[in-house]
């Protein structure tokens, strides 16, 4: 199988990494891919949101597979191009990624398909007059803390979370088409679910860790960490969310005539009245698929290639590794704010350290920071804290000026102090 994956980020350096050891895969093309994807694939250049451009690029490399990695492309119609010309593609129709590239969207269909979710309200024009008053309406209805939400795509950052009225009203009047929500209180799951449309597999669970400090400090970001499994999570947890969750959901979309294949990523909040939908991406999440994919044993490209054709339900049955993973993620010099450029890094061509922000520099092909999330350190280990040892054993070998990364990383959890409410 000649697999194409799209994309330069962590995520697919991640992807890249599980399609290229799987004995199926004979050939790996990655577009434009980072320096980390380098060592497993060919890197080709391609602009990532030009449906046409990926397509005449899974033809001339004869591509059997192309998988999707960010979510602009999606959104922008990528994986419609590339099976007009008849090729498998891993990622939903255009149609179907505006699950993601619309918040409002998004809660409609949950409302159609009665999913549980968090109780919201939409404002279209919150930076008119009338738009900041029914925003503001919006917040002093739900009440503190407040959740407001860039109704389009904003790369991981578009929501604000915050006891602060004045600041969540600001964020509102700013981004336009928003979506107001009450908050849901309770541990926060990342669970992927990879389907054809009819047929869903759920991957393990996983959860991440949004706010860039220690103890869920400071602004949201893209997610500092993540780990997986879940000892905390209540059994029965992912059974009921693809019963109650996803398989609506699907149904719905099929309802409405853009069925979704490729990768469903429902983020949930365990409250004391069940699982609850905060919200829905069309493709793998950064940095939880770092920690899944590092357990999965099943071949990955052979699990992709069936969503991408149909045969789901063929497929046998997912096998995992024993014991847990936990990563961590090494930012550069001022993320999530203005972030600084052009740092040599060091320690990094180790296994288990996936490259997100990185680039070569012309001058002497020193690697060097070219983004917010440089690097994540991914560790393996029997239990928690194992996995938590042998990541930050990774972490500690990095050198990158001025970078910065929590240390609390899975540290409640491997500790037992995590418990959903009751």
């Amino acid at each position: 199988m000649r697999v194409l994956l799209i994309g330069g980020g962590g995520r697919e350096h991640a992807l890249a990494l599980g399609l290229a050891a799987d004995p199926a895969v004979d050939h790996l093309i990655a577009a434009p891919g980072n320096p980390g994807i380098a060592a497993v694939a060919e890197l080709r250049p391609v602009e990532v949101t030009d449906p046409a451009a990926v397509a005449a690029l899974a033809v001339e490399t004869g591509a059997d597979l192309v998988v999707v990695g960010p979510e602009a492309p999606l959104v922008a119609g990528v994986a419609d191009a590339v099976r007009a010309k008849g090729i498998a593609c891993f990622g939903p129709s255009g149609a179907a990624a505006v699950l993601e590239g619309s918040k409002a969207f998004a809660k409609d269909v949950m409302d159609a398909a009665g999913v549980p979710t968090a109780r919201s309200r939409t404002i279209e024009q919150a930076g008119t007059p009338v738009g900041t008053a029914l925003a503001a309406q919006a917040l002093d209805e739900f009440g503190a803390p407040y959740v407001v939400k860039n109704d389009g795509l904003a790369a991981g950052k578009g929501v604000v979370v915050t006891d602060d009225r004045d600041a969540a009203l600001t964020h509102a009047t700013a981004c336009g088409r928003v979506v107001v929500e009450e908050y849901l209180a309770g541990p926060e799951v990342s669970l992927f679910v990879v389907t054809d449309g009819e047929t869903a597999l759920p991957l393990l669970p996983a959860q991440d860790f949004k706010r860039v400090g220690d103890g869920d400090a400071g602004p949201n970001t893209g997610g500092m960490g993540a780990y997986a499994p879940l000892p905390w999570l209540p059994e029965g947890t992912v059974d009921e969310v693809m019963s109650t969750v996803v398989e609506p959901t699907l149904a719905e979309l099929r309802r409405r005539g853009t069925p979704f294949s490729g990768l469903l990523y429902v983020g949930l909040a365990i409250t004391a009245q069940g699982p609850r939908v905060i919200e829905f991406n069309v493709r793998f999440g950064d940095p939880e698929t770092q920690v899944v994919l590092a357990l999965l044993e099943t071949p990955l490209a052979g699990l992709l290639h069936a969503a991408a054709t149909g045969t789901l339900a063929g497929h046998p049955p997912l096998r995992w590794r024993p014991g847990a993973a936990v990563t961590v993620v090494v930012a550069a010099a001022g993320y999530p704010g203005t972030v600084r450029g052009g740092d040599v890094i060091t320690g990094a061509e180790r296994p288990g350290v996936v490259h997100a922000g990185t680039a070569r520099r012309a001058a002497d092909d020193a690697l060097v920071s070219a983004g917010g999330r440089v690097l994540s350190a991914t560790g393996l280990g029997a239990d928690l804290g194992a996995a938590r040892e042998a990541a930050y054993a990774l972490v500690d070998g990095i050198g990158l000026a001025g970078s910065h990364h929590r240390r609390d990383i899975a540290e409640a959890a491997a500790a037992g102090h995590i418990s959903p409410p009751r």
